[in-house]
């Protein structure tokens, strides 16, 4: 029996994945991701657990799905890939406020290392690979591929063409930015959780 076609985002942390996480719900998929950021046993049995997971759900962003996209688009023909874009000097100055020193395993099977202080070259070398690697596999067939610059504006005008999904009324949401990080860090999680939903209802997430 064929499998059902996901939807998989495979642009890198940091390039708009939550905000692309949030609009996929909004248009009534099942998502997950980031997974298996802190788990030790993922690298040596990387294939066998995303593909646990990938049955569950209908679209997946964040880590692990870009390093797995191949394998991904083998073991579900007809899916749909979504490369979130963002300039790579942004992107460095994104992951290296966000990340530091901070280790993880993922991120060491990513990158050969777990962080990106001081290892700067290496981590804007694999980005920068995987994005062409991204163009290369997909060269010929533009339809199974939208490459989307979501942190340059891109939005459901884009999105739900590819999709085939009418467009929704309320703006695209815009999660995780700098503006609601600020704001967020000042309060306790409880009301920074309902600051945040109450953006999202009124759609106001700049």
């Amino acid at each position: 029996m064929e499998k059902a076609g996901k939807i998989f985002c495979i642009g890198f942390h940091k390039t708009g994945t939550s905000s692309l996480a949030e609009a996929l719900r909004m248009l009534g998929y099942t998502v997950t991701g980031p997974n298996f950021v802190n788990n030790r046993q993922f690298p040596t049995n990387a294939l066998s657990m995303a593909l646990e997971v990938a049955n569950q759900y209908d679209a997946f962003q964040d880590n692990p799905w870009p390093i797995l996209f191949k394998e991904m688009d083998h073991e579900f023909p007809g899916s749909k890939f979504i490369l979130t874009t963002r300039p790579t000097d942004r992107w460095l100055k994104s992951v290296l406020k966000h990340f530091g020193k901070k280790d993880t395993p993922m991120r060491k099977w990513i990158y050969g290392v777990g962080h990106p202080l001081g290892h700067e070259k290496v981590f804007t070398d694999r980005y920068e690979a995987h994005y062409a690697e991204v163009a290369e596999h997909f060269k010929d067939r533009p339809k199974d591929l939208l490459v989307f610059p979501l942190t340059e504006g891109a939005g459901w005008s884009e999105l739900c063409p590819f999709l085939e999904k009418p467009i929704p009324e309320e703006p695209f949401p815009k999660l995780n930015t700098v503006a609601i990080r600020q704001e967020t860090e000042k309060l306790t999680p409880k009301k920074a959780y309902w600051r945040l939903a109450k953006r999202l209802e009124a759609g106001d997430n700049d």
